[in-house]
């Protein structure tokens, strides 16, 4: 199973994803906006030296389907060097705000070699109502194998301190992935690998 962690990095929220992530022996993918790493490099460099895998939410979290193609090129382009600035590798795969994709999110990210992935499943943590037995209670219980699980480690576009709910459901998750003989992981090992070469054609993956 892939786990995958959008909106950060987040001085007052990501470093607790880490300490419990490392505590678990998990590595997984941190989608990142441009704009908190640009307010906090550091982070966004210690992510990816832990071993976890750094791809591109975006600069802003802005939903594509209101926005032109070049302000999505612009968008995911200026948020592709904030990463690379950071963490000293540029990042490959892409996932929208909201998921929500439109005809500029394909085009533009198969101008600047990116591989759109979605999600399988997400935890619905930004809600304030969210607690870590809602976020079980949405991630588990269905087909587990294969999929790639959407929470967030910092609440800039969610609910104050939802994240809270993410970081406690973490260890019981992992647990209970652990006893369906799986292991979690970063999206990488789904196979989902590398840059989309101009010409390939861009996977848009919602597993």
């Amino acid at each position: 199973m892939a786990l995958s962690f959008d909106d950060g990095p987040d001085p007052s929220s990501t470093p607790a994803f880490l300490t419990a992530l490392d505590s678990l022996g998990v590595k997984a993918t941190f989608f990142m906006l441009g704009m908190m790493v640009d307010a906090a490099p550091g982070l966004a460099a210690e992510v990816a030296a832990a071993g976890h895998e750094v791809g591109l939410h975006g600069y802003g979290h802005r939903p594509h389907l209101f926005m032109t193609l070049p302000q999505v090129r612009d968008d995911l382009a200026k948020g592709m060097d904030s990463i690379s600035r950071a963490t000293g590798r540029a990042p490959l795969l892409h996932r929208p705000p909201y998921g929500a994709m439109s005809g500029g999110t394909v085009v533009a990210s198969w101008q600047l070699g990116l591989r759109t992935v979605l999600w399988t499943a997400w935890g619905r943590d930004w809600r304030a109502a969210a607690t870590p037995e809602s976020v079980l209670a949405s991630l588990t219980g269905r087909r587990m194998a294969g999929a790639t699980l959407l929470l967030h480690d910092s609440d800039c576009t969610s609910a104050p301190g939802a994240w809270r709910s993410a970081l406690g459901a973490l260890p019981e998750l992992v647990g209970r992935i652990e006893e369906a003989g799986l292991v979690a992981g970063p999206i990488s090992d789904h196979g989902v690998p590398g840059r989309t070469l101009p010409g390939r054609g861009v996977s848009a993956t919602c597993r």
